[in-house]
């Protein structure tokens, strides 16, 4: 595989041996791999090396892995999974609110650390797809600004979305009416709630059609039996 096309992960983590074995496993996945164990390392590597993907014990020898974090989203928007010993739910419950899109408890599982890394890459790369594209589109009586993740009727009034079911309606708007599999949308929808599955997504797209007072069968979202669902109205585009 061409270096270019690599995935870069950078990994912050003071302990060596738990240093070098995910960095060995994730070598050996394909990805380009950088080792800091320090903040200052950190700060320097992610502005030189650009990641895709940033692993941050919470716990560094010059200060708290969450505050990286926080400082590294202003400089980069890599994917942040905390990898950690402190599993507390209070700190979960910060970190994913404050910074990160996963938070990993040691001893690590590192086939699960890759599923959920390579989940989250995926999702990445689906909301830039989305935003390179069409700024605002306008579907049914609706306007949707991609870029400011904002939904509202053609009238102006706002209607409020959760992260999950505003990036599985911008999915289906995208799609130009072709129909999204359930496993596609669970890859779009998941972020922090690893237990994501196609009831999950059923029951975002039943929570979007209340939103939208799509209730008849030939709506707005229209099931597709045995794949999934499809945008039922046209979408014009304004770039």
């Amino acid at each position: 595989m061409d270096a270019t096309s690599r995935e870069r992960l950078v990994i912050v983590e003071d302990d060596p041996v738990t240093r070098t074995v995910i960095s060995g496993y994730f070598v050996d996945q394909g990805f380009l791999v950088e080792e800091t164990e320090t903040m200052a390392q950190a700060r320097q590597t992610v502005r030189r090396f650009k990641p895709d993907l940033i692993f941050i014990d919470v716990v560094l020898p010059d200060g708290d892995g969450f505050e990286l974090a926080r400082e590294l989203q202003s400089v980069s928007d890599a994917g942040i999974i905390f990898v950690t010993q402190r599993d507390a739910d209070v700190d979960r419950i910060v970190g994913l609110e404050l910074a990160g899109d996963h938070y990993v408890g040691k001893p690590v599982d590192l086939r699960d650390l890759l599923a959920r890394a390579r989940s989250l890459l995926r999702r990445r790369k689906i909301e830039r797809d989305m935003a390179r594209r069409n700024i605002t589109v306008t579907f049914g009586p609706f306007n949707m600004d991609l870029r400011r993740r904002e939904l509202a009727t053609i009238n102006g009034d706002p209607i409020r979305l959760t992260r999950g079911e505003f990036d599985l309606l911008a999915a289906l708007v995208e799609s130009d009416g072709h129909p999204l599999t359930r496993d596609y949308l669970i890859e779009v929808v998941s972020n922090r709630d690893t237990s994501v599955d196609a009831r999950s997504v059923d029951a975002l797209v039943a929570r979007l059609r209340k939103k939208l007072g799509d209730t008849g069968k030939a709506g707005m979202i229209r099931t597709v039996s045995g794949t999934g669902y499809k945008l039922g109205v046209a979408v014009e585009r304004d770039v």
